[in-house]
């Protein structure tokens, strides 16, 4: 009888380890457990974005605990809108959350100031599963998360622990630095070029008769419109730059009292026998350029500056590369325009806007 019951007593015994050991089996630890942080700064804001693979998986009704360490602080009014939870992928299998778990919809609570309790409705994630768990305001899948949690105010390593009733556990290591952020610093040199392609131009013989055009080429001038002269312009400036004229009309070097009348503000074209000096300007090139009036209409020309004050030919509102300005001139007379030798001394200023 007595040898009966130690059988007895020994097969509940190996009963009872077996069972226990089917019970140990269906927990595990958390592999490739991870925590990418936006920020290790202590006392900073941060996102958290955890994934691991859970060997035992997650079986309905069940929950993730997620504990903070020390200081760490989960604001009180971060809710399920701040988290997203995917299964397989960082952006795939998103899970439906909610304050509490329903159906398929995953609960998500605040338990304290660091505790994050995720309940699993009645879904079942299957052992060896990668899970995603995103908290902050990069969670996205149900809204874009507001509230993100506030770093521990120490220096160095603290674990951020996941256990609860799923059976797994784990902790991952984070690191906190006194500061995370490095200040990167370059200079890009200023960067302005303006040229004048010729310092002289010449009309030649002016007549009453036939108007006439300035050239570079030919001190006789030119009785075609053509291009005088070219000016040259680039910079770096996010301002860009202005270029200036200032000079008055063709004047007389024997009486300064006998001019050739300037055009003016408003454009015009060609009047043979009629008194005008005036000129416009083409662009190639570049970004932005803009020819001020009244020198921007092709084959109208006009001109308003004087010996003493500047007026605006051209500009560019941003950085450009090589801008070419073509200018033509023209000259006309009248059978009544005073003889003499005529010249016209005009300063043109380019100006970077750094």
């Amino acid at each position: 009888m007595k040898k009966i019951k130690n059988i007895a007593f020994k097969v509940a015994v190996v009963a009872l380890m077996s069972s226990l050991s089917i019970a140990t089996v269906s927990a595990g630890v958390l592999s490739s457990l991870s925590d990418s942080m936006s920020s290790v700064k202590i006392n900073a804001l941060s996102n958290h974005s955890f994934s691991f693979v859970t060997p035992s998986g997650v079986a309905s009704g069940t929950d993730i605990v997620i504990t903070f360490p020390g200081a760490f602080s989960i604001p009180a009014g971060l809710t399920f809108a701040d988290v997203d939870i995917n299964v397989g992928g960082p952006y795939v299998g998103s899970s439906t959350l909610a304050a509490a778990p329903s159906g398929a919809t995953w609960g998500v609570v605040r338990t304290s100031a660091n505790v994050l309790t995720i309940t699993n409705g009645n879904s079942v994630v299957a052992s060896s599963s990668a899970l995603y768990i995103r908290i902050g305001t990069n969670a996205i899948h149900d809204a874009v998360g507001t509230f993100q949690v506030t770093n521990d105010s120490s220096i160095g390593n603290g674990g951020i622990g996941i256990t609860g009733s799923f059976g797994d556990t784990g902790t991952t290591t984070v690191n906190l630095l006194s500061d995370d952020n490095v200040q990167v610093n370059a200079i890009v040199p200023q960067s302005f070029t303006f040229s004048i392609s010729t310092n002289s131009i010449d009309f030649g013989n002016l007549s009453s008769l036939t108007a006439k055009y300035a050239s570079s080429t030919n001190v006789q001038g030119d009785n075609l419109d053509t291009t005088a002269h070219t000016l040259t312009v680039s910079s770096n400036s996010s301002s860009g730059y202005a270029i200036t004229l200032r000079g008055q009309t063709l004047t007389s070097q024997q009486n300064a009292v006998d001019t050739i009348s300037a055009i003016g503000s408003s454009p015009a074209v060609s009047a043979t026998g009629t008194e005008q000096f005036g000129i416009y300007a083409t662009k190639s090139g570049g970004l932005n350029g803009i020819i001020a009036a009244p020198y921007a209409t092709a084959s109208s020309f006009g001109f308003e500056s004087t010996a003493t004050t500047s007026s605006l030919f051209a500009s560019g509102s941003t950085s450009s590369d090589t801008t070419v300005y073509s200018l033509h001139y023209l000259a006309n007379i009248s059978s009544l325009t005073e003889a003499g030798s005529y010249s016209a001394g005009l300063i043109y200023v380019g100006t970077a806007n750094f």
